[in-house]
């Protein structure tokens, strides 16, 4: 046990530190200039997500003290959360009626996200506007970069949900495959498009509405006892250096107005 906890251990830190360094390499929020073949476009999409994950999975190599520091905290709050998760999903939330409306909140919030690379990208192309374009690209390439990292941490790390087991939430367990707990996809989607989209339009209101939906993505979450209270941490937190690094990396100051 003591050696899979270890493994576990290393796991969640190389998946932060590679999202922290990353949402920190371009910092501050200035907008950068990019080259034409990195930037946010249609075109530019697939080998701008090959970059991505290149970038992202090499990161940890390139870490410094500072940078590592973030990374640190987090998996310290994460391995926190751990010891307490059988406790609150074993104690709390048995209310089968809360439970389902949380579920089907989580998932048209989720849905709303999912329809919002479709929606600015669209409107975009009907008003000429290359800033709704880019906004539509770069949400669309934040998720797939994100559910891309997060999967093969659900696939690594084969946790239960909370449903089984009386909610120990105990990892590396052969009877999970695809289906793994640990992180909620969910969260990352919401997290990382909610990301570029109050990074693109930066105004406190639309800050205060992305970053609001998508807490309340990972809020539904646990409330529908879908995941566990770590696994909607270190989800929204992929969601969001990743969202943070895709913006700054492929941003184009130009299309502002």
């Amino acid at each position: 046990m003591t050696r899979k906890i270890s493994i576990f251990v290393v796991l969640v830190f190389s998946a932060l530190t590679a999202g922290w360094s990353q949402a920190t390499a371009t910092l501050p929020n200035a907008p950068t200039a990019v080259t034409d073949d990195e930037a946010g476009t249609l075109r530019n999409l697939p080998m701008n997500f090959l970059r991505d994950q290149g970038a992202i999975w090499t990161s940890p190599i390139h870490l410094n003290e500072k940078r590592a520091l973030g990374a640190v905290v987090l998996v310290g709050a994460t391995t926190l959360l751990i010891t307490t998760d059988h406790q609150v999903m074993s104690e709390h939330l048995h209310d089968a009626s809360m439970n389902h409306t949380a579920d089907q909140a989580s998932t048209g919030l989720t849905g709303m996200f999912l329809a919002a690379p479709i929606a600015y990208y669209g409107i975009g192309a009907l008003k000429a506007d290359e800033h709704a374009k880019e906004t539509g690209v770069l949400s669309a390439e934040a998720m797939l970069d994100s559910v891309a990292v997060n999967e093969v941490i659900k696939i690594i790390s084969r946790r239960e949900r909370p449903t089984i087991n009386d909610a120990k939430g105990e990892f590396f367990q052969p009877n999970v495959n695809f289906d793994s707990s640990f992180a909620s996809n969910h969260s990352t989607i919401a997290w990382s498009a909610a990301t570029v989209i109050a990074s693109e339009y930066n105004g406190w209101a639309t800050q205060l509405a992305a970053y609001s939906l998508a807490t309340g993505v990972s809020l539904t979450r646990v409330a529908s006892r879908n995941h566990f209270p770590s696994d909607v941490v270190v989800g929204s937190a992929v969601g969001w250096m990743i969202g943070r690094y895709v913006h700054h990396k492929h941003h184009r100051a130009s299309v502002y107005r």
